[in-house]
């Protein structure tokens, strides 16, 4: 059996946290954080999601769980090295061996509780479930929204239409007045005497 090294748990859980490329849609951005306590989670600004998972005060300085675990032989308790023993020269039904008549039946059930061994990892960070949630709020007020912006929009366009109204009948106006006749100029005529 391979045991993990601490380089590969280190990678595996970092990948963890990453945000997975089919929950983010183009021009948005996801920043999952986690916070300890009763820490405030930040607002999210503009297009950013900002999804916050909430942990306990005492895990904030802790190694992180799946760190914690040493799988090394040394530290298996002895009760799981007399177990062990049982299942040596196992063969047959249920025992996802090679040999025997239905070895392979075990093998169903070892990838079903390695499966929900790793879902047991951490049951309290749920980022995409945290991601849908916002998104779903966001989309709450789009309705809203777009109806104040349409609104804003035809004041706009009314002003804007009483301007070329009020222009228009400036210029019939001063097209219907005849302008004013030039004032003469007093011509002086002088006689010589």
């Amino acid at each position: 059996m391979i045991r993990p090294t601490l380089i590969s748990v280190l990678a595996i859980s970092s990948l963890g946290f990453a945000a997975p490329a089919s929950a983010q849609s183009a021009g948005e951005k996801v920043n999952q954080l986690i916070i300890y306590g009763d820490d405030a989670c930040p607002p999210s600004v503009g297009d950013e999601i900002i999804v916050c998972a909430r942990k306990d005060e005492g895990e904030r300085f802790r190694i992180p769980a799946p760190l914690r675990e040493n799988f090394s032989p040394a530290n298996e308790s002895w009760n799981n090295r007399v177990l062990a023993y049982e299942t040596v020269g196992a063969a047959g039904t249920q025992s996802c061996s090679p040999t025997g008549a239905g070895g392979w039946t075990g093998c169903a059930a070892r990838l079903i509780d390695a499966a929900y061994a790793e879902k047991k990892i951490d049951p309290q960070i749920r980022f995409a479930e945290l991601i849908a949630a916002e998104r779903a709020r966001r989309l709450s007020t789009v309705d809203t929204d777009a109806a104040a912006e349409q609104a804003r929009v035809e004041v706009i366009e009314r002003e804007y239409d009483a301007r070329l109204h009020a222009e228009s009948e400036a210029a019939v106006l001063a097209d219907a007045v005849p302008p004013p006749a030039p004032a003469s100029a007093a011509v002086t005529v002088t006689r010589p005497k």
